[in-house]
């Protein structure tokens, strides 16, 4: 039999995650939709039009860190931001989740959203998967935008960083957010300065998606499956689509000299933006479009 207390909490709870999920999105120029892909209910905002371009989001994060560059992105080209699947609102139907899943799904959402063959970019995890997808379906892209990505190089965080990051994920508490959060983030004052009136909800939803277990196990089985395991460099090869990297300068988990090594050995472009760590997405959107666009409009030229 349910029991009606637990039952009533959980509501609240996903009623309270709602909430915050929803003033983040609400004054994007997007659609959340919600697809079935490959057996994942899957959230995706989507807008604009003009070439297709795929966003993934790093571990433990959803679709809503990219929301200080969705607006800038969406002037030039149709955006298709999805949640992970087991992040944010996406959900494994099943209840399972394996490593082919995720490119079937990876897959199913290029079919189902996608025009053309898509600009791929990834942060972090979600660049690990881009490359991984790339090296067996590159024809289902057009091109691949690496940013902080794992899988490229022995992931040998920081001690600051991992302590306070094993902390996080034991107990996913606000304290313990605000003192993990500056080892990710080169200048958290400066961030929530930026965010404004988005900041409260932004860690609010944050913490809600980090203190559920169907969310931190499938963060756990991605990190170990698809995120920490370096990828063969005799993989790395077989990429066939311009692949370019975006990388933070101050990165204490994924260090700027991964990136550099990856750039030479395979001739990738790269830019290195300054006063970031991991995720300049959230932390310089200005920087990090600029960027972007002056590596795909290269690519295109070349």
């Amino acid at each position: 039999m349910m029991n009606p207390v637990r039952s009533t909490h959980e509501k609240e709870k996903q009623t309270s995650a709602n909430r915050n999920r929803t003033q983040l999105t609400a004054a994007l120029p997007v659609t959340e939709h919600q697809l079935n892909l490959s057996g994942v209910s899957t959230a995706v905002l989507i807008g604009g039009e003009g070439s297709p371009m795929i966003l993934l989001h790093g571990p433990g994060e959803s679709s809503v860190w990219w929301m200080r560059v969705i607006p800038k992105l969406i002037k030039d080209n149709r955006v298709i931001v999805p949640d992970l699947p087991g992040h944010g609102e996406s959900k494994v139907n099943k209840g399972f989740l394996d490593t082919g899943l995720v490119f079937d799904w990876l897959s199913d959402l290029i079919k189902q959203t996608c025009p053309s063959p898509p600009i791929l970019v990834g942060n972090i995890l979600g660049g690990s998967i881009g490359v991984r997808f790339a090296v067996n379906h590159g024809n289902q892209i057009s091109r691949l935008v690496l940013v902080n990505s794992l899988g490229l190089g022995k992931f040998r965080p920081k001690p600051s960083f991992a302590f306070r990051l094993m902390r996080f994920m034991l107990w996913p508490t606000e304290k313990n957010f605000s003192r993990f959060f500056p080892h990710c983030m080169y200048d958290v004052d400066n961030l929530r300065q930026g965010m404004g009136k988005y900041w409260d909800p932004f860690v609010a939803y944050n913490l809600e998606c980090a203190r559920d277990k169907e969310r931190s196990d499938a963060l756990q089985f991605m990190m170990k499956n698809l995120g920490i395991p370096k990828i063969p460099d005799k993989e790395l090869q077989r990429i066939n689509v311009p692949t370019a990297l975006i990388w933070g300068r101050h990165d204490k988990a994924n260090k700027l000299k991964i990136a550099q090594a990856a750039s030479k050995k395979f001739g990738w472009p790269l830019q290195v933006i300054e006063e970031t760590r991991d995720d300049p997405k959230l932390e310089r959107p200005n920087a990090f479009t600029n960027a972007l666009h002056n590596l795909i409009n290269n690519s295109s030229s070349s």
